[in-house]
């Protein structure tokens, strides 16, 4: 019986080390900003901005989704794998034909660590 007690609290201390050494392998995005204020920006002006980011972490990053908290704001993002310590954009286009000020969020889905991360952009639509 102590046989099995001791087989069984090694075998448990094997498990939890290699899945702690599983997690320690994992992507992570850092962006350089995570908010982006136009500012005024004319009706149907340009209302595309790119957030850069890198993958910090140890395994590759996979962006699952990315959602916009209204139609008017499209991403578009990465499909495939980006590699540790390599860069991605996630380019976001806002409707510019709407008067009047915005604040939207864009909300990115991914294998990351730090998953979901929220990016926001903000500004001013005004008359020609």
């Amino acid at each position: 019986m102590k046989k099995f007690i001791l087989f069984s609290t090694i075998v448990l201390l094997c498990i939890g080390t290699s899945q702690a050494q599983k997690s320690k392998k994992m992507a992570e995005m850092t962006f350089k900003d995570i908010k982006h204020n136009f500012g005024e920006i004319e009706y149907a002006g340009n209302g595309t901005y790119e957030f850069v980011f890198k993958n910090t972490g140890k395994a590759d990053l996979i962006i699952k989704n990315v959602s916009s908290s209204c139609g008017c704001t499209v991403p578009t993002w990465p499909k495939a794998p980006i590699k540790k310590r390599k860069k991605g954009t996630i380019k976001v286009k806002y409707d510019t034909k709407r008067l009047g000020s915005f604040y939207k969020t864009i909300t990115i889905y991914s294998n990351a660590k730090n998953s979901p991360i929220t990016l926001t952009i903000s500004g001013n639509i005004k008359k020609k």
